[in-house]
């Protein structure tokens, strides 16, 4: 059997055929155009699967479900997009009006619970059954799997991890609040930290990184220039790991995982990245004396995280049925 995962992001929405296995059989996308309202780009997209389906020589049978991965604060009980503020989407009504137009079951998740789940089914996360996911882009997305299950919350909005106060008065956040672990180890947090710490340093090898362009900095430029032995790239390292660390340690105190996982283009880091945080973690007891070892994983689904975490929110569904 096979399951559609919808991807929706703020330029394209990548859609995907995929099996059991969590092989992407077949792949297409479109265009989120602006001035185009939210209603349309829905009848478009329900439009474009149909077609597709057909296009495949595929029947409506072959499919047990569709499963969709939309940013914003997501309601999965009423199945409605109650709000996007980088779409400018609000309370859409994505189930119902996929499943009336393409006939089969939907289901809609937050982009990165649904994330959190294809890591469990198929990547990184596959042989634990209480997991973390961190995905550090622009700000920190989050999921939380607990007990084989994901964790979603009241009305499936649970999860938001990166929101997690974790300095009192401390930086501005998106959110409104201040000190959110997101404005300490997000990769726009690391950038800002970068590129203060190159003004303040004008020898510092990111420089020549950047061929003195300081707008091309990005999540990898104090890596990379760490890695060649620049001390100030290296103390920016050392501050944003520190950051990264202590906020892992409160969600370890919490859920107590068998592993935590971390996506995002910071994530590419690896083991650079990986390592220091774990023999942190090991000193600090995995937060709390006599407390189980929890791993520091890397995401495995790269850029098909979207398409596999949607699919897999129609494999949980009738898995659970």
């Amino acid at each position: 059997m096979l399951a559609i995962g919808i991807d929706i992001g703020g330029m394209s929405i990548k859609i995907g055929f995929v099996n059991e296995r969590g092989e992407i059989t077949h792949r297409f996308r479109m265009a989120v155009l602006k001035g185009v309202s939210q209603g349309q780009i829905m009848k478009e997209l329900g439009d474009l699967v149909n077609a597709e389906i057909e296009d495949a020589g595929l029947h409506y049978s072959d499919f047990i479900g569709v499963g969709v991965g939309c940013p914003g604060s997501i309601n999965t009980l009423t199945g409605r997009c109650d709000f996007s503020p980088n779409l400018d989407w609000h309370d859409l009504d994505i189930v119902g009006m996929l499943s009336s137009s393409i006939g089969l079951p939907v289901r809609i998740a937050n982009d990165a619970n649904a994330a959190m789940l294809g890591e469990a089914m198929f990547g990184a996360g596959k042989d634990f059954k209480n997991l973390v996911l961190l995905t550090l882009g622009t700000g920190v997305g989050g999921g939380v799997y607990i007990d084989g299950k994901l964790f979603e919350g009241n009305e499936g909005k649970g999860g938001e991890v990166g929101h997690t106060i974790i300095r009192l008065g401390g930086r501005q956040c998106s959110c409104g609040l201040r000190g959110c672990f997101e404005t300490y180890a997000s990769a726009s947090a690391l950038i800002a930290d970068t590129k203060k710490a190159m003004k303040k340093n004008k020898d510092s090898k990111m420089w020549d990184y950047v061929h003195g362009n300081i707008d091309t900095v990005n999540g990898a430029t104090a890596f990379e220039c760490a890695k060649l032995g620049d001390q100030t790239a290296m103390e920016v390292v050392e501050n944003y790991e520190m950051w990264l660390t202590y906020g892992i340690v409160n969600f370890c105190n919490i859920f107590r995982p068998d592993a935590v996982i971390l996506g995002g283009g910071i994530s590419g880091q690896k083991e650079y990245l990986t390592r220091p945080i774990e023999e942190k973690l090991a000193e600090l007891h995995y937060g709390f004396p006599m407390t189980p070892k929890v791993r520091i994983l890397v995401s495995k689904l790269g850029n098909d995280a979207g398409i596999l975490g949607a699919a897999s929110l129609a494999f949980e569904k009738v898995q659970n049925q």
